[in-house]
């Protein structure tokens, strides 16, 4: 099974912050978009990957864009993550068996859904895809009547892709 493309209707899920708290998918998208990315602390295109999520987050949060991410590691272990690559949107996590994400089609990490408000995924991308990191941030520019600053600097150099 591959993971679940555009037009799919996203899985419900309900599942534990790393504080704990609950975080639902329906209650999410009674709020808008959110894009849900998946990963693991020890893979190295997560690692690359996330602080340019991070800045999407940064840039749209204030618009009421929703970022979370789906660990497949323990809390303890993806707080130390989330402490190392400077992220602030939540990290929610997916115990072995890894339910949610086989709901999802999982085959690679970092595999990232947009999800629209009515629940349906808009964009499915595996590894770091930067044409689809650029219309994910397009997408929620949009949506959101926002307009944010470029997602990668000129200064930056940044692949076209990095397999998951």
């Amino acid at each position: 099974m591959r993971s679940l493309p555009a037009g799919s209707a996203a899985p419900a899920f309900t599942l534990a912050g790393m504080e704990g708290r609950p975080y639902s998918l329906r209650d999410a998208l009674a709020r808008g978009p959110l894009l849900v990315a998946f990963f693991k602390v020890s893979c190295p295109t997560c690692q690359y990957a996330f602080p340019y999520i991070e800045r999407i987050h940064q840039q749209l949060r204030a618009h009421g864009i929703q970022v979370w991410a789906v660990s497949q590691d323990n809390a303890k272990n993806s707080r130390s993550f989330a402490e190392e690559y400077g992220l602030t949107f939540p990290i929610i996590i997916d115990d072995h068996p890894y339910d949610v994400s086989d709901a999802y089609g999982l085959t690679h990490l970092p595999t990232m859904f947009l999800i629209d408000p009515q629940g349906q995924i808009v964009l499915t991308t595996d590894g770091f895809d930067k044409k689809d990191l650029l219309a994910v941030h397009r997408w929620l520019a949009e949506f959101s009547s926002a307009n944010p600053p470029a997602l990668f600097l000129p200064t930056e150099r940044v692949p076209e892709f990095k397999p998951g």
